[in-house]
């Protein structure tokens, strides 16, 4: 409770900043004693109005900070990727080079090019079977297609 500066007996209504949970409740609960129950359905439609309101900017906020902190994680997987190809890249420059001696560096070349084509074949194969297997967002799209129909009582 707060007092207002003429004295510690005066009670003054408590602002939104200074209002604790406490303080909110006793003046919803003075508010509500001598309520119709019009009053009341239309304090509880304000009520629910202002929680959804509230509950839409958390999820905003909480999306937008999970955003970012996906984009930065994103971005360091595609450094991470793209150090990997460099090593990928010079280790197959030795290999080449190493087998160039015992081969002829055309024909090792080929034998190095040939095994990147198999690792490629198998990682391509494998990413198909992996993409046949999504199947989107079924359980969404039935439910939002049921939304009209609910809202016109034809449920």
């Amino acid at each position: 409770m707060t007092t207002s500066p003429g004295g510690p007996g005066r009670r003054m209504e408590p602002s939104s900043s200074t209002m604790t949970a406490h303080d909110s409740l006793t003046v919803t609960d003075d508010r509500t004693r001598d309520a119709s129950a019009g009053e009341l359905l239309s304090n509880i439609s304000r009520d629910l109005s202002t929680l959804m309101r509230q509950e839409i900017e958390l999820a905003k906020a909480e999306a937008q900070e999970s955003a970012k902190k996906s984009g930065k994680g994103a971005g360091m997987f595609a450094g991470a990727g793209l150090g990997g190809h460099f090593v990928l890249l010079f280790l197959s420059i030795a290999l080449w080079w190493g087998l160039g001696g015992a081969l002829g560096h055309s024909l090792s070349a080929l034998v190095v090019a040939g095994i990147w084509a198999v690792i490629a074949a198998v990682l391509a194969a494998a990413g198909r079977s992996q993409f046949r297997q999504v199947k989107g967002m079924p359980q969404t799209a039935d439910s939002v297609k049921q939304i009209p129909p609910a809202i016109k009582g034809d449920l």
